[in-house]
C-alpha cells in the first residue's frame, strides 16, 4: 500500500490489517521508551493548508515514534502565502527527497492529485480534503468502536472487557449498529465513516435535517432519518457519532441551513435526557473540536459514555500503522 487516499479504497481485510496492526503499534506505547526505530532516516513532510491541532499533532508523533525526521508545512510563513501554486509547492518537497507527504487541503481530490502526478513518488496520506475524504479519522474511530463494543458483543459481556489487542485481532464491526448525526453536508469525517464501517460490516444510520444532508445521499449504504429521537427509537445506536457543525465552511453563522443555533441544539444535539436513553453499553463519540453546548452538551461530552479522548489517542497509533504500511510496504 503506496497511498491512503480514501477509506473507499479499504477492503475489508486490508481494513482489519491496518486495526490490527495498530493494536500492535498501541502495545508499543505502553512502554517506558515508545520510540522505535522502524522509520529510521525516513522523511515526512505534514503539508497542511488547513487549520488542526488533533490530526496534525496526532501525524506528528505518530512519526517521531517510529524515528522519522519530520517537516511540519503551514501555508503563513511560507511561498503559498506569496501565491505559490501546489503543484511548485510538492516539486520543491520532491526535490528534497521526501518520502511521505501528509496532505490537508480544503479542495476536495487534492491528496489523490499529488499522488497520481509526476510531481513526487512520496506516499501520499490523505489528512482531511474538503468535503471529501478523512481515511484515518474513520480508522480511528473505528479502532475505538472495536475495542469498546466488538469483542463484547460477539461474547455477550457488557462495556469495560478487558480486552488486549491480541483479543481483537481479525475482528470487524459486523453487527454493530452507528448512528451519525449532524452536518454530514460538510463532513469528510462522516463519508469516510459510511465508506469504513458499512465495509467492515456495521450498519449505519445518518441524521439531520434536509438542508444538511448532500444530494444523492439516498444513494449511500445507509439508512437516514431527518428526526433524531425517531431515529435513535427505530436503529438504538451501539455507537453514537455526534458531528461538528462546521459554521467556516457556511456562508454566515448558519448560512441559512438551519434557523438558529438554539434550534438545532434542541433538535438534533445530543443532551442529558437523549444520553440517559441511550442502551446501557452505547458510546458517545465525537471527532472533535466540539461546539459545546451546540450539537453535544458538555455533560454529555464528559459522561462515561465518551469516548471521545480516547479516539484521540487511537489515532496516534492508527497513525503510526497508517505511516508504516505506506512508506514500508510491509507488516512485518
Amino acid at each position: 500500500m503506496k497511498h491512503l487516499l480514501s477509506a473507499a479504497d479499504l477492503d475489508r481485510d486490508q481494513a482489519v490489517k491496518l486495526l490490527d496492526m495498530a493494536e500492535e503499534m498501541a502495545a508499543t506505547q505502553a512502554r517506558e521508551i515508545k520510540k522505535l526505530p522502524t522509520l529510521r532516516g525516513k522523511t515526512v513532510v505534514n503539508l497542511f493548508f488547513e487549520d488542526s491541532t488533533r490530526t496534525r499533532i496526532s501525524f506528528e508523533t505518530a512519526a517521531k515514534r517510529l524515528s522519522a525526521d519530520v517537516i511540519n508545512f503551514t501555508p503563513k510563513g511560507s511561498s503559498v502565502s506569496k501565491g505559490e501554486s501546489l503543484k511548485d509547492t510538492v516539486l520543491t518537497l520532491g526535490a528534497m527527497h521526501t518520502d511521505g507527504i501528509v496532505v490537508r487541503h480544503s479542495a476536495s481530490g487534492a491528496p489523490y492529485q499529488i499522488a497520481h502526478s509526476t510531481w513526487t513518488d512520496a506516499s501520499v496520506i490523505n489528512a482531511g480534503d474538503g468535503t471529501h475524504q478523512h481515511p484515518t479519522q474513520s480508522l480511528l474511530d473505528a479502532m475505538t468502536i472495536r475495542r469498546h463494543l466488538s469483542a463484547e458483543s460477539r461474547a455477550g459481556t457488557g462495556q469495560g472487557s478487558d480486552l488486549t489487542g491480541q483479543d481483537l485481532v481479525g475482528q470487524d464491526l459486523s453487527g454493530l449498529k452507528i448512528t451519525i448525526v449532524g452536518d454530514v453536508l460538510h463532513s469528510r469525517v462522516a463519508r469516510s465513516g459510511v465508506d469504513l464501517f458499512t465495509t467492515l460490516g456495521a450498519q449505519v444510520t445518518l441524521v439531520a435535517p434536509a438542508t444538511l444532508l448532500p444530494v444523492g445521499v439516498e444513494t449511500w449504504p445507509c439508512q437516514v432519518f431527518y428526526d433524531l429521537d425517531q431515529g435513535l427509537a427505530e436503529q438504538p445506536p451501539d455507537a453514537l457519532m455526534m458531528l461538528r457543525v462546521q459554521r467556516e465552511r457556511m456562508s454566515s453563522a448558519g448560512g441559512g441551513f438551519f434557523p438558529s443555533p438554539q434550534e438545532y441544539s434542541r433538535e438534533y444535539g445530543l443532551d442529558a435526557k437523549r444520553l440517559a436513553a441511550l442502551a446501557p453499553h452505547a458510546i458517545v463519540m465525537h471527532p472533535g473540536p466540539m461546539n459545546r453546548g451546540l450539537e453535544i452538551t458538555s455533560e454529555a461530552a464528559d459522561s462515561k459514555r465518551s469516548v471521545i479522548v480516547e479516539q484521540v489517542a487511537n489515532g496516534v497509533a492508527i497513525r503510526m500503522a497508517v505511516l508504516y504500511l505506506t512508506l514500508t510496504g510491509t507488516k512485518e
